[in-house]
Parts: C-alpha cells; sequence; structure tokens
C-alpha cells in the first residue's frame, strides 16, 4: 500500500505540473509531441490527433514534448519557439502555477474538513520566562521577534529557522480581542544535540545537530539511546524524566546507542543553546467557509516560505545536504505516513497523504520557478530577456545554457537518489 500511495502522489504531482503545460500549449496553437507520465519505456501509448499520450515504466517524472521546444523549426506554426512570447511564458508558467492549484484544492479539503491550528498559548508554568512576561494560557500570539504569526508553524518555523539568542524576544499577543506587547527573556539551556520521540518506544534518534558532539563522535541519525551517564534507557519518554530530574551542565557526558548489532559507547559535550520554553497548540480548530478559503491560501504561503527559509539555511550552512531528500527519501515520507495512521481508518489516511502532497506540490511549484538553467523558471529569464530585448537569444546558444543546467540537475539527482539510499541503510 505504502508503494501504491508513493506512486499514485508522484504521478498526481507529475501529471498535474504537466498537464499545465499541456493544456496552455493547445490552447495556444502550439504543438504536442508526446505527453507522458514516468520515465524509461513506455507501457502504454495511444495517439490522438497530432500527439503521443504514454505512461512510461519508472514512476517518478514526466514530460510534456512540444514541437520545436529545443530547435528551430521556422516553417511549422505550431512550433513552440514561433509562439508569441507572452504565449511561451504562460505556458511555462502553467506548470507551476498548476501545481499550486493542486495544493489550494487540497488545502481546502484538509481544512475544511480537519481545520487549522491557531498560535494560542496551551499551557504557562510558573516562574518560566513566559510567566514572567505576563503571558497566560489561551493568549493568541499575533507576532514573534518581528515576524507575523498566522498559524502555530508559523512560530515553529520561526524558532526553527531563526533560534533565539541570549536577547529578550518581542512578542505581541492578543488576550479578550486586545494586542498586547510584552518582552521574553530567553534562559540558558544545554542539549545532547539529537532529537527523538518522548514515547513508550524505543529513542531512536530522529535527528542530530550539524557540527554538534554528537555529529562529531559519530553518533547518526537511527541509532538507538540505551544508557545515558551510566543510566539504563528503554524508551524514549524515559530520557526525557531523566533529563528533567537531571537537566545537563556544560559536563561531558557519557552515551551509549545501538547502532546496528553494536553498541557504542561515546563521550560528548552538551551544546549550550537558549530557549523560552514556550507551550503552544499543536491541534486544529474548525472554522467557516470564509475561514476555510483564507487558510487554505495561509497553508500555500507557509509551505512556500519552509521552501525559501530551508534554501537559505542550505546555502548559509545551517543545514546539510543531508537534509535534502529526492524520491527515495520523499517514499519513505510517504511510508512514514501511511504507518503512523493506517490504524486511524481510511480517511486519515487520505487527509495525511493530502497533506503531504500539498507540501511537495508547492515545493514542486516553487523549485521549477527558481531561475536555473532546464528548469521552467531558467526558461522564463530567458523570455523575459526577450521582452526587455525585443529579440529572442539565439536558440543555439539558450540550447548549451539550458544541457548545462540539465547536466548540473542530473549530478545532482544521482547525489540526492544515493544520499536517500545511504540514510535508509
Amino acid at each position: 500500500m505504502s508503494i501504491i500511495l508513493t506512486i499514485l502522489v508522484f504521478s498526481v504531482l507529475v501529471f498535474v505540473h504537466e498537464f499545465g503545460h499541456f493544456i496552455m500549449a493547445k490552447k495556444n496553437g502550439i504543438g504536442v509531441v508526446e505527453f507522458s507520465i514516468g520515465m524509461g519505456p513506455r507501457l502504454i501509448k495511444f495517439e490522438k490527433g497530432d500527439t503521443i499520450y504514454s505512461w512510461k515504466l519508472i514512476p517518478f517524472g514526466g514530460s510534456c514534448q512540444m514541437l520545436g521546444e529545443d530547435e528551430d523549426v521556422a516553417d511549422n506554426e505550431k512550433a513552440f519557439n514561433n509562439a508569441s512570447v507572452w504565449a511561451r511564458i504562460v505556458v511555462l508558467a502553467a506548470g507551476p502555477v498548476f501545481n499550486f492549484i493542486l495544493a489550494f484544492i487540497l488545502s481546502v479539503i484538509i481544512i475544511g474538513t480537519m481545520g487549522y491550528d491557531p498560535c494560542y498559548i496551551a499551557d504557562v508554568e510558573k516562574g518560566t520566562p513566559v510567566a514572567d512576561a505576563g503571558l497566560k494560557k489561551g493568549d493568541v500570539i499575533k507576532e514573534f521577534d518581528g515576524e507575523k504569526i498566522v498559524i502555530a508553524r508559523d512560530l515553529f518555523l520561526k524558532m526553527y529557522c531563526d533560534p533565539v539568542t541570549d536577547k529578550p524576544v518581542t512578542v505581541k499577543y492578543e488576550r479578550n480581542g486586545k494586542e498586547y506587547t510584552t518582552k521574553i527573556k530567553p534562559v540558558a539551556k544545554y542539549t545532547m544535540g539529537v532529537s527523538f520521540y518522548a514515547d513508550d518506544k524505543e529513542a531512536e534518534i530522529t535527528a542530530v545537530a550539524d557540527k554538534s558532539s554528537v555529529e562529531k563522535a559519530g553518533i547518526q541519525t537511527g541509532d538507538i539511546i540505551v544508557e545515558l551517564d551510566g543510566k539504563k534507557i528503554s524508551t524514549g519518554k524515559e530520557i526525557a524524566e531523566y533529563l528533567d530530574k537531571s537537566p545537563l551542565t556544560g559536563e561531558e557526558i557519557t552515551i551509549k546507542v545501538k547502532h546496528g548489532d553494536k553498541i557504542i559507547e561515546k563521550k560528548i559535550k552538551p551544546g549550550k543553546t537558549y530557549t523560552i520554553n514556550i507551550s503552544y497548540n499543536t491541534g486544529r480548530v474548525k472554522t467557516g467557509a470564509l475561514g476555510t478559503l483564507r487558510y487554505s491560501f495561509t497553508e500555500m504561503r507557509y509551505d512556500t516560505e519552509s521552501v525559501f527559509k530551508s534554501l537559505k539555511m542550505l546555502v548559509t550552512g545551517k543545514l546539510s545536504m543531508n537534509n535534502v531528500s529526492g524520491p527515495v527519501g520523499i517514499a519513505n515520507i510517504v511510508n512514514d505516513a501511511y504507518q503512523e495512521t493506517k490504524s486511524e481508518g481510511a480517511f486519515l489516511v487520505f487527509i495525511n497523504i493530502a497533506y503531504l502532497t500539498v507540501l511537495f506540490s508547492v515545493n514542486l511549484g516553487v523549485m521549477n520557478l527558481l531561475p536555473f538553467p532546464a528548469l521552467d523558471g531558467g526558461r522564463l529569464i530567458f523570455c523575459f530577456i526577450e521582452v526587455i530585448r525585443r529579440k529572442p537569444v539565439p536558440k543555439e546558444k539558450e540550447a548549451i545554457v539550458h544541457m548545462i543546467g540539465m547536466a548540473i540537475l542530473m549530478i545532482f539527482m544521482v547525489f540526492v537518489l544515493f544520499n536517500d539510499i545511504k540514510k535508509l541503510m
């Protein structure tokens, strides 16, 4: 079922993207040689008019091959390069735009049935920085450290991408219809530099902080923590309870992890971070028709912002290439989503997969609009240059640029594929 769902998600994403190019090409009188889903040898094909429709063996990728897209066909009025520059712009932009349309439709279904996640304070402990700042349970956060907060995930993304430092954080919040402003002073905290679920399952490491002592010790995602400073550990919940009773300091600690069939013991030095320990809502609240439309746009805005912030973190070194996933990684994410919700029934499986499809569809739309050669965004750049110059860039020169871009993309995809497989193993 996980394999079927993965193929279905990829097929829907690619079909919608390529259908955007296809329908706009047809509307603008541009000939489409082949419309295909998948890559490799054809499994199914049929012809209608001047177009071949095919389903190919490898269920990742697809194409809308237009007449004269990469070469001059001067004597054919249906050739892509013989269409007006604005017609070509519409055709190239249609693929990503249709991905955003798909994301919006699915977001309406998700928000309409499950609701949205308002960012209100879920709990306040006495003596914490949040309590000292005057915040109370039920207060709705509107702005955090200069960034507007609409949904709870906005706050999560802000704190993940821009962790608090020792400087006070300005927070705007709403209480009983009135807005207030306060400052929260972060407190120092030492952490191991790993993430795990504090539940009754084995304490499997789900993430390792870059450049941390744990990473340098060779401890990896997927390793299972079995002992901390002599304390035997059976579950993630036991780690959380142990750390609550014995908070980490700057002193070295001994950690034992199960790596495959081996038990590895390492000494690590906890890293110093700052936190405000703010407890906010993570559930969803139903809303009306107008709210559903509003928060559906918010869902897309959030996912788009996540893509750009992730790219920024990659460029600045806050994330490593190990955080990038390709088809294999996406398949693993779909599998995890299915396994976690299958016991809850088909409807929740659908909602979970639809939520992932929104995320992937927005990612596909944004990435294709990046001004990189061979991508839709790179081709659009040449069209806009043509608008400004009032004459096209010589096609042979444009083809060389796109060929180089495609070669770089292929090398990158091979790297991502091997990286995905390495992480799985």
